[in-house]
């Protein structure tokens, strides 16, 4: 499984990437309007530093430190440093999972997951259905809003 979820999680990560590197106006990317809230820009973000804490700092032993509420507000990062804080957030996953074993997914997070013990393999399940969730949302939002 540790292997599976390697795999699934790369390969989303990397479609994160094409979806920013396709905006025609990298102003786009951070653009909100009307009731979509969240930039493509802000959700990149966010899913760095999901991924930084769920994945690197919790399995992989990183020091990272999240500041999730700063994942929130309206910036305007370069595409250029988007897409060298995914590269970096990709070779932390890619690293976290080759040091993790099979039998490490069914032992206990390390953290609480909404108040609530879950096993690593549960956690991992979350975290790549919340990347899907918001890579959905940059898709989207590219096509509708980066005419």
């Amino acid at each position: 499984m540790v292997a599976v979820f390697k795999k699934i999680f790369l390969r989303d990560l990397a479609k994160l990437k094409t979806e920013i590197e396709l905006y025609r106006d990298e102003q786009k990317i951070w653009h909100a309007e009307k009731q979509i809230t969240n930039s493509a820009g802000t959700l990149c973000v966010h899913l760095i530093g999901s991924l930084n804490h769920f994945i690197g700092a919790q399995l992989g032993n990183t020091d990272y430190i999240r500041k999730r509420d700063l994942e929130f507000l309206p910036d305007s990062v370069p595409r250029a440093e988007l897409l060298k804080r995914l590269d970096e957030t990709i070779l932390v996953v890619a690293q976290t999972f080759d040091n993790l074993t099979d039998a490490q997914l069914e032992e206990e997070y390390p953290q609480l997951l909404f108040d609530e013990k879950v096993s690593t393999n549960y956690l991992l399940t979350h975290v790549v259905s919340h990347l899907n969730y918001h890579l959905g949302q940059v898709n989207y939002h590219r096509r509708l809003l980066d005419n």
